[in-house]
């Protein structure tokens, strides 16, 4: 299935994943940069370019007073093209903390349109599921955090975790999600009715999902 890769323009590295043949790229303002360096030629070039400092060729310009962020604006694109699956580089490692955040909160607009999306840092990786189940494998490592998003996370499941929970429930007054464990056996974070962020370390990749 043909993913959304996006690029914005705070820290990168490296892809935490092979880019396919199919995928669709997608350079947001400064992010092009990345996509340079990488010598990836992006299908969509797009923002105000308040970040990059000049406008690429055949990019599309917007305004620099908008509702959206430039990765919103990218998301939205993606979204409209019909594809369900994002990966977004340099949105968690910025300089500006707003924007971290606003980054998150796109994660939970893709997850309220149907989508699934995943900001990959230099560190950690983020998530949320909704609904759903996240399985990671015995060789997960680090910590793995949870945060309520909304409304309460009801129907919370986690297994193969330092510290179990049985149909529990999370709110977003109170973190009681923070700083689990991965133990050397296989995980899963399961939520029956609300949204969870999850945040894991990025060596651990994309885990499996199941509806």
């Amino acid at each position: 299935m043909a993913k959304c890769v996006i690029f914005c323009a705070g820290g990168f590295s490296h892809l935490a994943q092979p880019i396919d043949a199919d995928d669709v790229v997608i350079a947001a303002d400064g992010g092009y940069l990345h996509t340079q360096k990488l010598g990836i030629a992006p299908h969509i070039i797009l923002g105000d370019f308040d970040s990059l400092g000049f406008v690429p060729d055949s990019a599309n310009v917007f305004p620099v007073e908008k509702d959206d962020t430039d990765a919103m604006l990218a998301v939205r694109k993606g979204l409209s093209m019909g594809l369900t699956e994002f990966v977004i580089y340099g949105a968690l490692d910025g300089p500006r903390l707003d924007h971290t955040i606003a980054a998150l909160q796109t994660l939970q607009y893709l997850a309220d349109h149907g989508a699934r999306g995943y900001l990959v840092g230099l560190t950690y990786m983020a998530t949320v599921l909704k609904n759903e189940t996240l399985r990671f494998p015995a060789e997960a490592q680090g910590i793995v955090s949870l945060f309520c998003l909304g409304f309460d996370a009801e129907g919370v499941t986690l297994t193969g975790l330092h510290y179990p929970l049985e149909n529990g429930t999370l709110s977003a007054g109170f973190p009681l999600g923070v700083s689990n464990h991965f133990t050397g056996q296989s995980a899963a974070v399961c939520v029956k009715k609300g949204c969870l962020l999850a945040l894991y370390d990025v060596s651990n990749g994309f885990p499996q999902r199941i509806s």
